[in-house]
């Protein structure tokens, strides 16, 4: 929020909360039953198109938000290199009520302006005036909308807002009070009434502006370069047509230059171009992807588990144990993310962490745990995670820690598998379960003769049983099918693991059911 927020902060369905879509919904059945109902001269495709498009609008930010996260945990071509805090995350969850926003006024408009509704699929006209239009009052009207919004009275009160993220995400671009979205949509619709109040608008020419404007804010602030800097050199003019992500960031750090929207030119003309730009923009294409110290290897759980991930909803990977009910309705989305995995067949980045001067990564095996449980799959999941070490050796990583889930017999031999292939791996494979086992045995009194151990055998289970006969510590269980497994795990007689006839052990070590 801004240091001292003025009038129409607040968007006004804030207090419906997670229901705010039901302001679109008597425009959508509206629309809807028109489109269906009623006779063929009176249906309307372009507004019932209306809610398609604000789908699109959504899609097409979320790939943004994915993409930029994604680059984030790889760290190449990194703009500035800063975690993003807590707050931020909150303060930019509800970059969809632009969307709603946008849509209540579309609807306002088919329903009220004469040449707003029933539009043609396409017509070519209206889409060069569109973008001339864009081009020319809508870039120059908005600098100075912009330099008027850094003045204290109205930074304070309202721009400030935006400015709060220093690091900025995709959505970082529609995060604004509201009375800064009516400014911006009054500022954006100038093309558009204008096609409308000569006739020439069409579906096209408002779904490519709308996707323009989408496509070049969110890179904008999507944190990464991705233009090239030969693309300058090849072709000079292209510096006062097209802004970069380096050349927005400045705006967030420096905050008294690069105030154009997409086009620098008149950030040259008056004088207010970072001079560190183009320095910028070469640095961060050079940036190399971090070599990270320690690699945390892990696996997806369910299918709706990907929107769990922070590449996914930040809001559901804050809560990864919550279900929602609307994931049942994005079974679309999750099927086509479970055959790109199957097809991908590669570990993936999930994220980046810094523990002071150690870089962390996690990186995720497309794998569900129910494959984990299919015998047949062993092989297919060994592979991965053996190109996955490695790749993480080749990078000059120190430690790969192995999360994985547990199938009650051995997997990979607790990672000794890949070291037994590879053995002159420099990497150091850490199983996730063994730093349990550390843990468990250190817990153990000293001076214990003898423990008894209860529940399911998985394999911190058969790891800590080992261990123990190891160091001459007894170790006791209930029922003979445990007994025969456990012998049969160690490989050789061991003399230290018996059946138990009794209770009288003074530590126990308890498991699962």
């Amino acid at each position: 929020m801004a240091s001292r927020p003025g009038i129409l902060t607040d968007w006004p369905w804030k207090p419906l909360g997670s229901f705010k879509y039901l302001v679109l919904a008597p425009f959508a059945f509206h629309s809807t039953y028109c489109m269906f109902v009623k006779d063929k001269s009176e249906r309307d495709i372009s507004t019932f198109l209306i809610v398609p498009f604000l789908l699109w609008r959504m899609l097409h930010n979320q790939i943004w938000i994915t993409l930029s996260r994604y680059r984030t945990a790889k760290g190449n071509a990194i703009i500035v290199d800063k975690g993003i805090e807590f707050d931020q995350v909150d303060r930019e969850r509800d970059w969809d009520d632009q969307i709603i926003f946008n849509g209540f006024l579309y609807y306002l408009a088919a329903y009220t302006l004469n040449g707003a509704s029933h539009l043609p699929v396409w017509r070519t006209d209206g889409v060069i005036m569109v973008f001339l239009l864009h081009a020319g009052p809508v870039e120059f009207l908005y600098y100075w909308l912009h330099r008027a919004l850094h003045h204290h009275f109205l930074y304070s009160r309202y721009h400030s807002h935006h400015h709060s993220s220093v690091v900025t995400e995709p959505i970082t671009s529609v995060i604004h009070p509201f009375a800064e979205h009516i400014a911006y949509f009054m500022l954006f619709a100038i093309p558009k009434l204008t096609v409308v109040f000569t006739k020439t608008a069409s579906v096209g020419a408002m779904v490519a502006y709308v996707t323009y404007i989408d496509f070049m804010n969110n890179m904008g602030h999507c944190n990464f370069e991705l233009l090239p800097h030969s693309l300058f050199s090849i072709f000079p003019p292209l510096k006062f047509l097209l802004y970069t992500p380096s050349f927005h960031s400045l705006h967030h750090t420096q905050f008294r230059t690069n105030y154009s929207l997409f086009m620098p030119l008149y950030d040259y003309i008056y004088n207010t171009t970072d001079k560190s730009s183009d320095d910028l923009h070469i640095k961060a294409l050079s940036r190399r992807e971090e070599i990270p110290e320690v690699v945390h290897i892990t696996h997806l759980t369910k299918p709706e588990s990907i929107y769990h991930l922070r590449l996914g909803f930040a809001y559901l990977a804050s809560n990864p144990f919550a279900t929602k009910w609307y994931l049942w309705l994005m079974w679309p989305v999750t099927a086509w993310s479970m055959t790109l995995t199957w097809v991908y067949g590669r570990t993936f980045i999930v994220e980046r962490n810094r523990l002071h001067k150690l870089n962390l990564q996690t990186w995720a095996i497309p794998k569900y745990s129910v494959q984990y449980l299919m015998q047949w799959q062993n092989v297919a999941i060994n592979k991965m995670i053996e190109e996955a070490i490695l790749e993480a050796d080749k990078k000059g990583t120190k430690v790969v820690s192995l999360g994985l889930m547990n199938q009650g017999e051995e997997l990979n031999i607790y990672g000794g598998l890949y070291v037994s292939r590879h053995p002159k791996l420099k990497v150091k494979i850490v199983d996730g379960s063994s730093l349990v086992v550390a843990l468990v045995l250190n817990t153990i009194p000293k001076g214990t003769t003898q423990v008894l151990l209860r529940g399911k055998l998985n394999k911190v289970a058969y790891a800590i049983a080992f261990k123990l006969c190891q160091q001459g510590i007894k170790v006791a269980t209930m029922h003979e099918d445990d007994y025969v497994k456990l012998k049969k795990s160690f490989n050789s007689s061991e003399a230290n693991l018996v059946i138990a006839l009794n209770y009288t052990q003074t530590v126990w070590l308890v498991g699962k059911d």
